[in-house]
């Protein structure tokens, strides 16, 4: 299985998941880490400068989908990260990907890890950020 986890400098969990530059995907055998690749984010809203603030004159600002993300991580089981918006968790979870938002700050490697072993604590469906 594979577990994606947002990230900015390929060392730590990014604060919020559309706006990540890339992920990290860790693969798991048998319940443990194999290792972990980084997958750069061309596919969310924000990367693509699709979503308010992050337009410029030849992006202006509109509505995106979350398809482009679902296809580029459907073969992730889950997402572990500190802030998504609520659009983007139901169209993961519809795509068959569990969202999950951490409450507490630990490095990558170790979010998938209490994954794994179910005792990841989460703080809720969505960030505050997006109500």
């Amino acid at each position: 299985m594979n577990i994606a986890v947002p990230t900015q400098d390929g060392r730590t969990i990014a604060h919020h998941f559309g706006r990540a530059r890339a992920f990290m995907i860790f693969g798991v055998v048998d319940g443990t880490v194999t290792g972990h690749a980084l997958r750069d984010n061309t596919f969310t809203g924000h990367a693509k400068k699709e979503c308010h603030g992050d337009h410029d004159d030849d992006h202006p600002h509109h509505s995106h989908g979350h398809d482009a993300i679902v296809a580029a991580l459907k073969d992730c089981e889950a997402v572990l990260c500190y802030g998504m918006g609520r659009r983007a968790a139901e169209a993961l979870r519809e795509g068959g990907i569990k969202a999950f938002i951490l409450q507490e700050q630990v490095s990558p490697r170790v979010a998938v890890e209490k994954y794994i072993a179910g005792q990841l604590a989460t703080a809720g469906d969505f960030c505050s950020c997006h109500g």
